[in-house]
């Protein structure tokens, strides 16, 4: 579902226009998404494989 098309009943606007602290509060609610994984967590991990590489490439 999308706000798109969606009319605020609070200032009869375009909810995806935003004009009022209900139309925020919708087009926040439509637009969330799952928990999204941090950039530094994943550059924590990126960085951990290649240390893990690079003892493994010394060990053998």
């Amino acid at each position: 579902m999308s706000c798109e098309h969606l009319i605020c009943a609070q200032c009869s606007h375009p909810v995806v226009e935003g004009r009022c602290p209900t139309c925020r509060a919708a087009r926040s609610e439509l637009h969330r998404h799952g928990p999204a994984i941090p950039p530094a967590l994943v550059l924590a991990a990126l960085v951990a494989l290649l240390f893990v590489a690079l003892v493994l490439q010394r060990v053998y």
